[in-house]
């Protein structure tokens, strides 16, 4: 699961790109409870969302230049330029150059060679989310991808991640974890793009999954605060209850309830 541990290769940090924060503030606030931090004039109008005091997010304005609403999911790395040296030597791409952010960490944008694009984080005085697996935190992240194998490779070369298949009543599900863990260490998992006709017509990406109390009221609230149900709430075995949805901006991202007795 995702923790406060700040381990090299699992998730430390997620943020949004939208070009409507004021907008975004509002529809988080009333879905999540989450309050808005804005960050200091040299942050450039980056900020942090919190919930109780602890931070579950960052958050920016993005234009239609510089990309399209956004939910973006963060690697810790203890070398932020030699991770992204391996990406590319792995067949990804840096789309964004390491650099720092201030004192507060050195950070990079790669994509894998599906081009699902993802963050590292290295840490420096802010090590990360702060609310994780919690109501109103990060629990979950899923890749689609239109090749499991290859990604396996990419990201176990890249990240030192171990890969585990787990078998579903649906068939087989690929789990991912930090290097020197088991399964149990798992944070994640990856899906083959064409399995999955909600995400298929996004291409290869990444998609961040809070958790909640309520799968179907926070869907239900998704549509009252103008977003959208992409996936409406469904059971899975061993798992729990999630639903897949999107901000009024077209940003996506899924809600879990997780109970593995879900029937």
């Amino acid at each position: 699961m995702i923790t406060t541990d700040y381990t090299d290769g699992a998730p430390n940090w997620m943020d949004l790109g939208t070009p409507d924060l004021d907008g975004a503030v509002s529809f988080y606030g009333g879905l999540f409870g989450w309050s808005f931090q804005p960050g200091p004039p040299e942050t450039g109008g980056y900020g942090l969302f919190q919930l109780g005091g602890r931070t579950t997010a960052g958050a920016m304005t993005v234009t239609p230049e510089q990309g399209q609403p956004a939910w973006s999911v963060y690697f810790q790395s203890a070398d932020a330029d030699a991770t992204a040296a391996a990406a590319e030597k792995a067949g990804g791409a840096v789309l964004f150059q390491p650099m720092d952010v201030m004192d507060l960490g050195r950070m990079a944008i790669l994509a894998d060679p599906a081009g699902a694009s993802f963050g590292i984080w290295q840490p420096g005085t802010n090590k990360g989310l702060e609310h994780v697996t919690e109501d109103g935190g990060l629990n979950w992240v899923e890749l689609y991808t239109p090749d499991v194998a290859a990604a396996k490779a990419f990201y176990g070369t890249v990240l030192g991640w171990g890969a585990f298949d787990v078998q579903f009543p649906g068939g087989t599900y690929t789990t991912v974890n930090p290097a020197g863990t088991d399964e149990n260490g798992m944070f994640g998992g990856m899906v083959p793009l064409q399995a999955d006709p909600v995400e298929a017509p996004d291409g290869a990406h990444w998609t961040p999954y809070v958790h909640v109390p309520d799968v179907d009221a926070v869907a239900d609230r998704t549509q009252e605060l103008g977003g959208t149900v992409r996936l409406a709430p469904v059971s899975l075995p061993g798992v729990g209850r999630i639903a897949k949805l999107a901000d009024p901006y077209g940003a996506g991202f899924a809600v879990i309830k997780g109970d593995p007795d879900q029937q």
